[in-house]
């Protein structure tokens, strides 16, 4: 029996109609192509980039070429994706959505550059590659193939690589680092951003910016104390949704490092 005054009424959001809403939502984000390993510990490769684009307003696709076995201090052991499979994933997600960047993280064997490169052909969105060779802890990361592999079938296609220090040495074999982003720039990249936090000397971590068409631009950070777990593919997925929101390469670079730091 109802006692009191009229029954309030109160509009209910049912399951369905919020459902319908997160999908409206997240097909207005931009998508960030996102390829590379799975690291069980979250802190790099495939979830750092799903955190990352959440976090700058995009949506992550992720194409996986390797299974890890690794803790937060090192990696134990790599498995890489098979290539046909990898190309099974490639088809079937390309044929569906259309990414407006692509970030491109570890790559462990030549055969899957090559599978990778295959589906740049033609894609008209921006590619950021991080060339991951080595974990923080120093394990290996690719075969010793890897490097001219990148070289090879990806550089050509990219719009930014964030090598650090070492992988720049790894990847033009030139001591001196403007005379390497040359190199790397004469093979077809757009733009090399090259971090300096594996190798920083003092308090200030220093970031360098080289382009074809205007002079080289450094950034410098306060160094933060400890050592972090992931965040070259922080700073290269950051770049690449900042691309994907049509950034300019220098604007997606200033904005990813700041997020990044």
């Amino acid at each position: 029996m109802q006692t009191g005054g009229p029954r309030l009424r109160i509009p209910i959001l049912r399951q369905t109609n919020i459902r319908r809403l997160g999908i409206r939502e997240m097909n207005n984000r931009p998508c960030v192509l996102c390829i590379g390993g799975h690291d069980p510990t979250g802190g790099a490769g495939l979830q750092a980039d799903i955190e990352t684009a959440a976090a700058l307003g995009a949506r992550a696709l992720t194409l996986v070429t390797c299974l890890t076995t690794q803790d937060t201090h090192n990696v134990i052991d790599v498995l890489p994706t098979p290539v046909d499979a990898f190309r099974r994933q490639r088809d079937t997600l390309l044929a569906d959505l259309t990414p407006q960047a692509v970030k491109i993280g570890v790559i462990p064997s030549r055969d899957l550059a090559r599978a990778v490169a295959e589906c740049l052909h033609g894609l008209p969105a921006p590619v950021v590659v991080d060339p991951v060779l080595l974990a923080g802890g120093g394990a290996a990361l690719a075969g010793e193939e890897v490097p001219a592999a990148l070289c090879a079938s990806l550089l050509p296609h990219t719009t930014l690589v964030t090598p650090n220090r070492a992988e720049l040495r790894s990847l033009a074999h030139h001591p001196d680092e403007s005379d390497a982003a040359a190199d790397l720039l004469a093979i077809g990249a757009d733009a090399v951003l090259v971090t300096g936090a594996d190798e920083a000397a003092g308090d200030r971590v220093t970031n360098t910016l080289y382009r074809r068409d205007a002079p080289p631009v450094s950034a410098s950070w306060p160094k933060l104390p400890g050592r972090y777990h992931g965040s070259g593919s922080t700073l290269a997925s950051a770049s690449a949704a900042r691309m994907a929101a049509r950034d300019t390469i220098a604007a997606a670079v200033e904005a990813a490092q700041r997020f990044t730091w």
